[in-house]
């Protein structure tokens, strides 16, 4: 799940937090869908521009870092911490969704950044994009891709939703491949 702005990018900078320039409405749809799925997948890049797992759901975290530096550097709580609510790994995207389902999950929502939404497409673990598509331009930032060779994976459009008055976009997309 992202939202991206009208020109594809789904931030300014690395250090740009999306509810900064998104709507409600997404903020709204991302807290509906993350707690749906139960899991939420993110890099230590977006995990800072949050800064604590989000609550109510499993947080993995891909990082170097040990989960000892990463609840030191950010002040976690006993409770933030638990095996239930904060993981760190480095494991593959294949690997990492095969333990997942072996715990009994059945789908995870990847939540950014760039490099992770990127691995997992090219690891062929995304079968669905839910994409919010928010009524502003960049000129240039971060793709939601972003892949050091070319590569084309296909997609179809499921549903679209108009979120707000602004235009705001929900557009959901099933893979191909």
């Amino acid at each position: 799940m992202a939202a991206i702005s009208l020109d594809g990018y789904i931030a300014q900078e690395k250090t740009q937090v999306s509810t900064a320039w998104t709507s409600a409405e997404d903020k709204a749809l991302f807290r509906e869908k993350s707690k749906e799925t139960g899991v939420v997948i993110m890099g230590s890049t977006t995990f800072a521009t949050v800064g604590q797992p989000l609550p109510d759901r499993l947080n993995i975290i891909y990082t170097r870092q040990s989960k000892s530096e990463l609840v030191a550097k950010y002040g976690l709580s006993e409770a933030q911490t638990g095996e239930e609510v904060l993981r760190v790994t480095q494991l593959s995207p294949t690997t990492l969704i095969k333990q997942l389902q072996a715990e009994g999950f059945k789908q995870v929502l990847v939540c950014g950044g760039s490099s992770i939404y990127t691995q997992f497409l090219q690891a062929g673990m995304i079968n669905r994009l839910l994409i919010t598509v928010e009524p502003v331009a960049f000129g240039s930032g971060i793709k939601l891709f972003a892949a050091d060779e070319p590569f084309i994976k296909k997609f179809k459009l499921i549903t679209t939703t108009k979120l707000n008055d602004q235009g705001t976009l929900s557009l959901e997309y099933e893979s191909k491949n």
